[in-house]
């Protein structure tokens, strides 16, 4: 961001990642305060303290925690991501989405809130809902912007504590389910959520079929390994193209890339979401498929996985 503007309504708006500024807020953590040193390996301070314990007390209103992660850029994890977490509301769920992706928020966009601004009242940031009468509660960067032009240039430690203020600082309430949109790749902001939500995080890995995702997707896989970050498994998107004349699943990235993949890793598979072209027209537009075309072919697949975790959600015995 620069430096004549900062996130509107920000609680940490002074000085918030401006080019004059470019490490980061006044309360966003430093590498040793995440690490809980406290700056001078005494210790954390009372208000890294009283942070940690804003940030576990609302984890403990959260009963799942899903993060939608992917190695690689433009595999559609945004509109999963979206469709689940809507899908999952319209189940009947109470369902938070949480956009960490701070370079480029889209679930905004995709959701049509991207005219809404962030509601901060002291400490406390409200989320946005998407509709009336459907529990879903939003957050997003995107919310805190003045316009569609401002660049946001923040670096690790500024991610850490914005993202640790979206997770402890908004009003999610009690949700059956977190959903958290990453963007791609394994650096700071999958990175900050997963240390963040600790043993309550949940992977949700999107890849596209062609050899070329799938290789950096499997990083993903190694990533949540090596945190040992549960997955709870690999969607193949954009596994054949939905003919627009007569509904007709076609091949165009190819097919199984995401399955074989899973197989590999010994995790599992939830299903293959073919390319709709009003997939792509209901996010321009900001309606969401799952609703808007529930009978299409992807909407059946996406409607399977949210099912699937509905089903998974339910007590035993």
């Amino acid at each position: 961001m620069s430096d004549s503007s900062s996130c509107q309504g920000c609680p940490s708006a002074a000085g918030c990642g401006s080019a004059g500024n470019p490490e980061g807020c006044p309360s966003s953590s430093s590498p040793a305060a995440s690490s809980g040193c406290g700056g001078g390996c005494g210790g954390p301070t009372p208000e890294q303290q009283a942070e940690e314990a804003r940030l576990q007390a609302t984890l403990s209103h959260i009963r799942n925690t899903i993060v939608v992660m992917s190695g690689k850029g433009g595999v559609g994890k945004s509109s999963t991501a979206a469709n689940i977490a809507a899908g999952l509301a319209l189940a009947g769920k109470r369902v938070g989405l949480l956009d960490v992706d701070v370079h480029g928020p889209s679930i905004p966009r995709l959701l049509k809130l991207d005219a809404a601004q962030a509601n901060v009242d002291g400490d406390t940031i409200q989320p946005v809902q998407w509709r009336e009468g459907v529990s879903l509660s939003v957050m997003s960067l995107g919310f805190f912007l003045p316009d569609g032009r401002q660049a946001v240039i923040w670096r690790g430690p500024v991610k850490m504590g914005f993202i640790k203020q979206l997770l402890s600082d908004v009003a999610w309430g009690e949700l059956d389910f977190l959903v958290v949109d990453c963007p791609p790749g394994t650096g700071d902001e999958p990175l900050s959520v997963l240390q963040l939500l600790g043993d309550a995080a949940r992977a949700l890995i999107v890849t596209t079929p062609q050899a070329v995702a799938v290789d950096d997707v499997r990083r993903s896989l190694g990533f949540c390994e090596d945190l040992n970050v549960p997955v709870l498994g690999v969607i193949e998107n954009m596994s054949g193209i939905v003919c627009s004349k007569c509904g007709n699943v076609e091949s165009l990235f190819g097919q199984g890339g995401g399955e074989r993949l899973a197989r590999e890793m010994n995790v599992p598979f939830l299903g293959a979401v073919p390319l709709d072209p009003e997939i792509v027209r209901a996010g321009d537009e900001g309606n969401i498929y799952i609703a808007s075309h529930p009978d299409r072919p992807a909407a059946t697949v996406l409607r399977t996985i949210v099912d699937a975790l509905v089903e998974a959600d339910a007590p035993q015995g």
